[in-house]
Parts: C-alpha cells; structure tokens; sequence
C-alpha cells in the first residue's frame, strides 16, 4: 500500500470510554481503533471485550483490513507474536515497542546497541531530530541496527530485519531534564529518518483521534451505558469526526462541528461532501 507520500502508515491503538460501565451488568467500553496517517482518518473501530483481550481484538481487525504493503504500528500492550505474525502473513511491515511485558528481549536489544555503540558504531544508522514549543524542548535520536545472531529471543518473531532504540530528552522549563530510552523492533530494512517518523506518527492516533474525541466530542464524559449504546455512539462520533476532516475548508475540528450546528447549508457539505 503506497501513498504520494510512500508506504502508508496503519496505527492501531485503544481506548476505553471512562463513563460507558454501569455497575456488574456493563464494563467500560473498550475498542480498538485504526489511524490512516496518509489520510487523517479513522479506518476501522472494533468493540474490546477488554483492555486484558485487546490484542485478539486487534487481530481480527487486521483481518478486516486491506494491510498489504503497509507499515503497521501498535504499542507495546499488542507486540506479540500472533500479531506479528498476522502482519507478515498479510504482506504488511511492522514497527513495534518493546518493553516489560518482553524483559529478555527488551534487555538483549539493549546490551546489543550497548555492544555495537563500543566496539563498531559506523554500524548504526542515526538520526536526529529537536522539537520546541509551550516551554518544552524535546531532542529525540533514533538509532537502527540490523538484526544480529547476537539477540536469540529474535528468532521468535517473524521477519524481524531491524531494533532500534530511541532516546528522548526533554527539557522543560523552571523544571529537571527528563530522559528515557525506549526499544523497537521492525520488518523495515535500515532508515533510521523513516523508522523515526513512523514512531512520532504513531501518536496520531492520540493526539488527533482521542484526544479530539474527549476534548472536541466530549466522549469521556458520556454516560451512555444502556445496551450496545456506547458503541453505537462511539461510531457515530468516528463517523463525523472523517466528514469533518474530509471537508476542504481550513477551520479546526470545533469550528467545524459549531458552524455544521448553525447552518443547515454547511452540514449539507459535511455529510454530503459538498465544497
């Protein structure tokens, strides 16, 4: 899957909606959510039987989607194999944290970049990158490496290529530097300006889809509980939020929603895809 701007981006991520439990008889509802970053919007929501379950919920939606010849990015809760391998078997890329849930090989990739940074680091791919604003500068480098005999919990995952390791430092202003050292694996050959943008656009699905939900949309405060309810609303609210991003006119995602709320004609161009 290719985009004008290359190989297209699939981030998954959950959420659970705070308010939509109602006693023993309804936990919170939990779904998995897909992020196009090539087109800014929602591909697909699927209902969690719950945070502990997200991952098999995270497989079938891959088996929904159209993945072939896309990256595809999660967080450390779905790096697990069956997912991996459910990525590869569909033709797809992959570019996964690794943290406590995987102790050997988080701790393998680390001596591994440890090792190469001594005795041979022209053998590691890098790039840099700084970010500033609100009181807060941010400096990220990436590091990739090819896969190396040396990392045995590797054999394990499918089509694994590269690790990388990432290390941000913030400073924030009037407060302590802030460090911390983060590990990926990958299907991506080395390029490491690429592997460092796929893990910055991960967050999209944060910051421009939940993020927007509770804030814009309100959706943590919900307390629609009753029946399939919260799920139903919870696609509803998807659903406007790509006809709003679809929408041409240059305005935030408020100022949208307010003016559709005002004018008949103006959510006549929302819904319709009228300009």
């Amino acid at each position: 899957m290719r985009t004008e701007q290359g190989q297209e981006q699939i981030a998954i991520d959950g959420k659970t909606l705070r308010h939509s439990f109602d006693g023993e008889r309804h936990t919170a509802l939990h779904s998995i959510t897909a992020w196009s970053k090539s087109q800014g919007l929602v591909l697909s929501q699927l209902k969690s039987s719950g945070k502990k379950n997200e991952n098999a919920s995270v497989i079938d939606m891959l088996n929904l989607l159209n993945i072939k010849g896309a990256l595809i990015s999660a967080d450390a809760m779905n790096t697990q194999k069956k997912i991996v391998d459910k990525i590869v078997a569909k033709k797809a890329d992959y570019i996964l944290c690794v943290k406590a849930n995987h102790k050997k090989l988080r701790d393998e990739i680390s001596a591994y970049f440890h090792k190469v940074k001594r005795e041979n680091p022209e053998f590691i791919e890098t790039y840099d990158e700084v970010d500033s604003g609100h009181g807060r500068i941010e400096e990220r480098t990436y590091r990739q490496l090819r896969l190396s005999e040396w990392i045995k919990e590797a054999e394990q995952w499918s089509n694994i290529q590269t690790v990388i390791e990432v290390e941000r430092t913030r400073h924030i202003k009037g407060k302590k530097v802030q460090q911390e050292t983060l590990y990926y694996i990958s299907s991506l050959t080395p390029d490491a300006k690429k592997v460092g943008n796929a893990i910055r656009s991960h967050w999209e699905v944060e910051n421009k889809v939940h993020w927007v939900l509770d804030v814009t949309f309100k959706e943590d405060d919900s307390r629609i509980r009753t029946g399939d309810g919260a799920e139903n609303v919870a696609i509803i609210r998807r659903f406007a939020l790509n006809l709003a991003r679809l929408h041409p006119q240059k305005n935030s995602m408020r100022g949208k929603l307010k003016q559709a709320g005002w004018s008949d004609g103006f959510r006549s161009a929302l819904i319709f895809g009228q300009n």
